[in-house]
């Protein structure tokens, strides 16, 4: 049974940081496409990070380069999102994704190559 468990969230003061953790289990994360997603109650899901397993390219949206760090540990078979100088407008409930194997980003940020989602993680930066 694939499975995605997110912790590591919580509250924290703007410039902070957190680091959140998606542990897989019921397959190797290693072979798959693996992302990070957000969202805030009454807006869309977005795209925050992605990590391809071909290269270990890696792709992030504009609002979070050069503070946020998309990571895999291969013998915790768990995935890992670095998110330094925390804002305010980072607040939301971050969710890790996987989906096929040996895919590129391309895409990655509708959520489209992703089949499968964790529960989720509350972020909330307030001071």
């Amino acid at each position: 049974q694939v499975q995605l468990v997110e912790s590591g969230g919580g509250l924290v003061q703007p410039g902070g940081s957190l680091r959140l953790s998606c542990a897989a289990s019921g397959f190797t994360l290693r072979y798959h496409i693996i992302g990070w997603f957000r969202q805030v109650p009454g807006k869309e899901r977005e795209g925050v990070s992605c990590l391809s397993p071909r290269d270990d390219t890696t792709n992030y949206t504009n609002s979070v380069k050069g503070r946020f760090t998309i990571s895999r540990d291969n013998n915790k078979n768990t995935v890992y999102l670095q998110m330094n100088s925390l804002k305010p407008e980072d607040t939301a409930v971050y969710t890790c994704a996987a989906g096929a194997e040996f895919r590129p980003c391309t895409g990655w940020g509708t959520g489209g190559p992703f089949h499968s989602w964790g529960q989720g993680t509350q972020v909330t930066v307030s001071s």
